[in-house]
């Protein structure tokens, strides 16, 4: 075998930190930049993420799609930025899981971003422990999230 030769699971390992790197550029302009360390955290929490939901996922995975959708957030500040990345990408993919695969990734993100620029002013516990455990139980009886007049509260 040849010794440049990444093994898959390797090639997906750099993968997914080229990707969350790239995301740096975009990041900065709201003052928040991750560190290689923070990237390598990101990485190693989300194969526990996905290992703990039975999820499988391929390159950088949701977290690019998270940096953007969260980046210009009034509520992260670079001291909180890696954390509060790692809990958003454990909600994600748990709930994405416990409402069945009902809601893309970008409608999930976009209720998860409501939420938590809104009432859970920036609260990723909050988030998860009431709106999105909300949301996974109604969607697993046939709920839209975004008909308003069945929302209700959940915004």
């Amino acid at each position: 075998m040849d010794n440049n030769m990444l093994m898959p699971l390797q090639q997906q390992l750099l993968a997914a930190h080229q990707e969350i790197r790239e995301c740096n550029a975009y990041s900065s302009r709201f003052g928040l930049v991750l560190s290689e360390t923070e990237i390598t955290d990101l990485v190693t929490s989300r194969a526990e993420a996905l290992r703990a939901s039975g999820r499988i996922e391929f390159g950088g995975g949701i977290l690019p799609k998270l940096i953007e959708a969260f980046c210009d957030s009034p509520y992260i500040e670079q001291e909180n930025y890696a954390d509060t990345l790692a809990e958003l990408q454990e909600a994600l993919y748990y709930f994405k899981t416990e409402a069945m695969d009902r809601f893309s990734d970008d409608e999930l993100i976009e209720y998860m971003v409501k939420v938590f620029n809104g009432r859970a002013q920036g609260s990723a516990e909050y988030l998860s422990g009431t709106s999105l455990e909300a949301l996974a139980r109604y969607a697993r009886t046939g709920f839209d999230p975004f008909d308003a007049e069945e929302a209700g509260d959940l915004f």
